[in-house]
């Protein structure tokens, strides 16, 4: 959205920032997950000084809440490549439909929906961005909110390996098995060990995101490291909290078993772990 023009910053970004609309942004289609930009099938036809947009996202955080949408869309300029923008739509157009809450493995309080578009006609003017060519045909604003939806997602996986760790050295202190607590058996203690050391790298890498965002210097290298590594050290400690209160970690009376599978996401989400890598390795290998 920073990228659109004042009208639209003004009367749908900082609504959204002072916390007055709910705001959603749609990416990803039933047919486009991790090639995004390549499979996507949602289109924005030209007709006069509106834009008729079809097609469906799905997966959309906030979708069935939000009062406002920035939708990323191939617009059919009458060329034969079709650049893909993103286009901002008020919950009330018509033609546009949200799906009811889908049902989760976790993060239950971020309702998470579709979004359906049926020739939903809008201004041109809620284009964000240009249509010339030199503005990038594979999505460029949209690989830029990926980069800092990627430099987002640590911190809440940073939160997570956080509660376990505490949790877990908690409980190991106090609960006695065999006549001592089980912190002081080598295995319990090597495992929060490890955990301590996951804590103490993903705040490093937390930083280092928040340093380079203001600095300018955040890239997609960085963004996809730092979000590999805390989604998976997010996913195997609270795993390990789990192990270590034993059967209690696997009942819900505890957080830790809620933790667990909503750390999950964050190697889905924003991006799979596959993707992370492939985005690291033609970073360093140019």
């Amino acid at each position: 959205m920073s990228a659109g023009s004042a009208e639209l910053i003004t009367h749908h970004a900082l609504p959204v920032l002072r916390f007055d609309k709910i705001g959603a942004w749609g990416l990803t289609e039933p047919g486009a997950g991790s090639d995004a930009f390549g499979s996507m099938r949602t289109t924005a036809t030209l007709d006069g000084d509106d834009l008729v947009l079809n097609g469906q996202k799905t997966f959309i955080s906030n979708a069935p809440f939000a009062d406002v949408f920035v939708i990323y869309t191939r617009v059919d300029t009458g060329e034969a490549k079709r650049p893909i923008r993103p286009v901002v739509i008020e919950r009330e157009t018509p033609g546009l439909e949200t799906g009811r809450p889908m049902r989760k493995m976790g993060l239950h309080d971020s309702p998470t929906g579709d979004i359906f578009l049926r020739d939903c006609r809008v201004p041109r003017a809620n284009l964000i961005g240009t249509l010339e060519p030199s503005a990038g045909a594979r999505g460029g604003a949209a690989i830029e909110t990926l980069n800092l939806e990627r430099a987002v997602m640590p911190a809440m996986c940073l939160g997570i390996i956080e509660r376990c760790v505490e949790e877990s050295i908690r409980y190991a202190k106090t609960r006695v098995q065999f006549g001592r607590p089980i912190a002081e058996f080598q295995a319990i203690a090597f495992t929060l060990a490890r955990m301590e050391l996951a804590r103490e790298n993903a705040t490093n890498l937390v930083f280092k995101l928040a340093w380079a965002q203001r600095a300018g210097k955040l890239d997609a290298r960085l963004a996809s490291v730092a979000k590999l590594y805390c989604a998976e050290q997010a996913v195997r400690v609270s795993l390990d909290a789990i192990q270590i209160h034993g059967g209690a970690g696997y009942m819900a009376e505890l957080p830790i078993e809620k933790l667990m599978r909503d750390a999950k996401v964050f190697e889905i989400g924003g991006g799979t772990n596959e993707i992370q890598l492939q985005t690291i390795a033609r970073a360093i290998l140019g």
